[in-house]
This record gives structure tokens, C-alpha cells and sequence, in this order.
């Protein structure tokens, strides 16, 4: 039974992380421009932001959870900002000699967990699932920490399978083309982070 819960939260981890969206467009050109490692810290930033969630979504915490959907308008228009602010970056942003430093690890870490914790579709859709598999009503506090530890171990693997195959045409790209996806990258990440504004102004 505990088992399950495990692979319950993999599953619901694995399955939040895979749509490409803002974090999944800054982990593929991390991932091309600093290599596999540093594209896999930046799915860690995100995965640490959906077990937090997950946290909350599993061991009921319903004050934080409709304290975060009720400030949505807020989190919504900070996390559009910074989503314009590394769009802008990144559009203007050389391809990179060199594999990141361990500072610059520690900030692709920071950004993807600031950008999932900032987004309240994230918490929304964790009390979603939860709610509609009884997860959040049935589990004891050791189910919880099970299906969290799932919920974040199935998010990281995710990140990993994503990072490890962008990284494999690392090599194949010169300077110009990493430039010219420095380019889309930033366009794309600056749409996202319009978007968010907008819907989050019409909430």
C-alpha cells in the first residue's frame, strides 16, 4: 500500500513536469548552451517547487493552499515580470564557452523554483489530482511523505530524461545556431511571461 502511493506520486510528478512551458523552454536551452547538468538543476528548481505543492496539496493544508489561490493575481503578475526580465536575458544572451559555475548553477536552480512557485495552476492542479484520487482525505502523514517524495522524484526524472536528450546535440550546434535559439528561446519565454501579465491583470 505505501508502495502505491509512491508510484502515485511519481506518476502525478512526472505528468505535471512534462508539458513544455516556460521552465521546459529554459531547460532545453539551458541545457544546449551549458550542457546536461546544468539543465538538469534547472528541472530540480521546478521539481523542488511541485513537491512543495505537493506538500501542501497532500497533507491538507487548506489555509496555505487558498492563501495562494486567493493572492493568484499577485503571483501571477510577479512570476509575468520575471518571465519578461529572463525572456529579454535570454534573447540577448551569448552562447556560452563553457559549462556553468557553481554560482550560475545556484541561480538556474533559484529562477525555475521561483517561476513554478509564482504560478498558482501549480497548486491548483496538485488539489485537483489529489482531490479527484481521495489522496488528500485517505493517506496518513507517512502516505503524504511518500506520495510527496513521488511527486518529486517523478518530476526530477522528467527534468533528467529532458536535459540528458537536448544535451546530445549540444556538439551539433555551432555558435550561430546557439544564437539563433538564444533568440526563439527568449521570444518564447517573453510570450509567456506577456501572457501572464494579461491574464493575471483580467483575473
Amino acid at each position: 500500500m505505501e508502495m502505491s502511493f509512491f508510484l502515485k506520486g511519481l506518476l502525478i510528478g512526472f505528468s505535471i513536469a512534462a508539458p513544455v512551458g516556460p521552465i521546459g523552454v529554459l531547460c532545453i536551452r539551458r541545457s544546449l548552451t551549458y550542457g546536461k547538468m546544468t539543465g538538469f538543476i534547472s528541472g530540480l528548481g521546478a521539481a523542488t517547487a511541485d513537491a512543495l505543492y505537493g506538500c501542501i496539496a497532500g497533507f491538507g493544508l487548506s489555509l496555505v493552499a487558498n492563501f495562494l489561490v486567493n493572492q493568484q493575481i499577485w503571483f501571477k503578475s510577479i512570476g509575468g515580470l520575471f518571465l519578461c526580465y529572463l525572456g529579454l536575458k535570454t534573447f540577448l544572451e551569448k552562447p556560452a564557452k563553457e559549462a556553468a559555475t557553481s554560482t550560475q548553477s545556484v541561480g538556474v536552480f533559484a529562477s525555475t523554483f521561483f517561476l513554478t512557485i509564482t504560478n498558482p495552476m501549480t497548486i491548483l492542479s496538485f488539489l485537483a489530482i489529489f482531490a479527484g484520487l481521495g489522496l488528500a482525505t485517505t493517506s496518513t502523514n507517512f502516505d503524504a511523505v511518500l506520495l510527496v517524495l513521488g511527486v518529486f522524484m517523478g518530476s526530477a526524472f522528467w527534468w533528467l530524461l529532458l536535459a540528458s536528450g537536448v544535451s546530445l546535440f549540444r556538439e551539433k550546434f555551432s555558435d550561430r545556431i546557439l544564437k539563433i535559439i538564444n533568440r526563439i528561446s527568449g521570444i518564447i519565454i517573453l510570450a509567456f511571461g506577456i501572457i501572464a501579465l494579461v491574464t493575471g491583470f483580467k483575473s
